[in-house]
């Protein structure tokens, strides 16, 4: 799937090459399928007759009789033909799509172990129109000197080993409101798989893009949005892993959404749709993955905005009873036009950034097996309402997180530090416990810097007061850093340093009526922000 991923991994930088992505994952499932096995050495017809057979429960027998997927066998090889033209001359509107590409072809060889050589040449030009309800969106691509070649084990469902470069990619895009043209150098890209010591497959994938420019120009009159931006990296790269896919259960999902494709087919089958459910759990142990660009550069008619390394990153457990998932930016070196923001905050700006947040005790294991062994596709809707908000109550009971890790915000003068979570108790999720410490060293050069600013700029004055009395809430810490320890409990009261700025809410009791005809449950807890208990800010 490497040398497919090579090329539409590209294209997903805007909604309408999202459109092409979409047209391209054929080619990736179709080496994927290749779930047969390799049942002789001799590849002959009678061979390729039965590997048509085999791919066809998984992209349905219609894509074989209509030429979507032919297979024909080549010298010691089978030849796997993916043709995408005939696909969209089998659509019943031929006004609404026009489509010029042409077929891509997968040489498969049988192995002795069971397992295929899979190879393929994606060097071609294409282009493709979509007629939708914003107008007509056209896209054309060019990809140079594109290769690929792997091993595919059909035990495990995916490629023990594939490799894919490219050395070239041009592509351009236009609808009503914007143009796109994009443009990368060569690239390489490497996946490996082994089986997972508990089942399913453990996989990295690897993959760089070099020059790679996005030149966009919005012209949207209704909003009043004309200006073009152009991004710019020299390196583009992906890194990816995870744990336990379970590749198998999937195929088999696939090859019964096929089989099933009739509303009553599928309904009377619904016993072994949820067996099949059950056994892809929990989908993945667990996936990470980092997307970084060097030297990364926005222009634009105000100027440019940079960073010398901008990266992102997402982790995600698979359906656990206890799950976390996290997002990270980081990015170092960045800059922005200095003539769009007051003198006064230069200084204030950062240059590098690490932000990590993300959420745990997340229960999705329970909400799934529930759902699976609760749902009916002979009702509508297949899960009642009732059935809905009882599962998002119990998901509650089990306080879910939101966690902010380690995160830091800094540039020559200053370095801003904070971590914390916030807890949802299941008896009450809309007043939740948070906690945060924020650690900052270099404070008092930021209170220099806004009195000298105050000097030129009066109105920066009002910061200064505001500034001072925050640090006297501060406990100095060993380094000379200012920390703050900030706790807001579910009663409503809030502490720093174990300073009381705000007590608990006081009790309602619901039972009381003024006979003013109106609900005494205000649904704050007495806590008005005007009733004149807020927190009395006195260090």
């Amino acid at each position: 799937m490497v040398f497919a991923y090579q090329k539409h991994e590209r294209f997903a930088f805007s909604d309408q090459r999202r459109v092409l992505v979409r047209h391209v994952l054929p080619v990736a499932f179709t080496a994927l399928l290749l779930s047969a096995p390799a049942f002789a050495q001799t590849v002959d017809g009678p061979g390729a007759k039965q590997l048509s057979d085999d791919l066809s429960r998984y992209v349905g027998k219609q894509a074989i009789d209509k030429g979507v997927i032919k297979v024909s066998a080549e010298g010691d090889a089978y030849k796997i033909s993916v043709d995408l033209k005939a696909l969209v001359s089998a659509l019943p509107d031929q006004k609404l799509v026009k489509f010029d590409l042409a077929p891509y072809a997968f040489l498969v060889k049988p192995r002795s172990d069971g397992s295929w050589d899979v190879s393929t040449d994606f060097s071609q030009g294409g282009s493709f129109e979509f007629n939708g309800p914003e107008g007509k969106q056209s896209t054309q691509f060019s990809i140079k000197d594109g290769k690929g070649s792997g091993v595919y084990d059909p035990k495990l469902a995916a490629f023990t080993s594939a490799t894919s470069s490219l050395g070239a990619m041009t592509m351009t895009s236009q609808d009503a409101k914007q143009n796109i043209e994009l443009s990368t150098g060569a690239g390489t890209a490497t996946v490996t798989g082994t089986k997972a010591a508990n089942g399913g497959v453990d996989f990295t994938m690897s993959q760089k893009i070099s020059s790679f420019v996005e030149a966009i120009k919005f012209n949207d009159a209704e909003n009043g949005l004309n200006f073009p931006v152009t991004i710019k990296s020299p390196e583009l790269s992906v890194e990816a892993s995870g744990k336990g896919l379970q590749s198998k259960p999937l195929l088999d999902l696939l090859a019964f959404a096929v089989a099933n494709e009739d509303e009553n087919t599928l309904k009377a089958n619904q016993a072994q749709l949820k067996s099949l459910l059950l056994a892809a759990l929990p989908v993945w142990q667990r996936i990470d993955g980092t997307y970084g660009f060097k030297d990364f550069a926005v222009e634009s008619p105000v100027g440019t905005f940079g960073a010398t390394q901008l990266s992102t990153a997402f982790g995600m457990d698979g359906v656990a009873q206890s799950g976390t998932v996290n997002y990270g930016i980081k990015a170092t070196g960045l800059t922005v036009p200095q003539q769009l923001l007051p003198s006064w905050t230069v200084s204030l700006l950062p240059t590098d950034i690490d932000l990590n947040f993300g959420g745990a005790n997340i229960d999705l294991d329970t909400m799934a097996r529930k759902s699976i062994e609760a749902f009916d596709l002979n009702k509508k809707p297949p899960l009642s309402a009732e059935f809905g908000d009882q599962l998002t109550a119990d998901f509650m009971a089990k306080t879910p997180k939101v966690v902010i890790g380690h995160s830091t915000v800094k540039n020559k003068d200053m370095e801003i530090a904070l971590e914390g979570e916030m807890t949802f108790p299941g008896s009450n999720p809309e007043k939740p416990d948070a906690n945060l410490t924020v650690d900052v060293g270099g404070f008092d050069k930021i209170v220099t810097n806004l009195q000298e600013a105050a000097k030129s700029e009066p109105e920066v004055g009002q910061y200064v007061p505001v500034a001072l009395m925050v640090k006297g809430f501060a406990k100095t810490l060993p380094d000379g850093k200012l920390e703050w320890v900030v706790n807001v409990k579910s009663d409503g009261s809030v502490t720093v340093n174990g300073v009381m700025l705000k007590p608990a809410d006081p009790a309602v009791d619901d039972s009381v009526d003024d006979n003013d005809g109106a609900d005494d449950d205000s649904g704050n807890g007495g806590g008005d922000a005007n009733s004149g208990a807020g927190a009395k800010l006195t260090p």
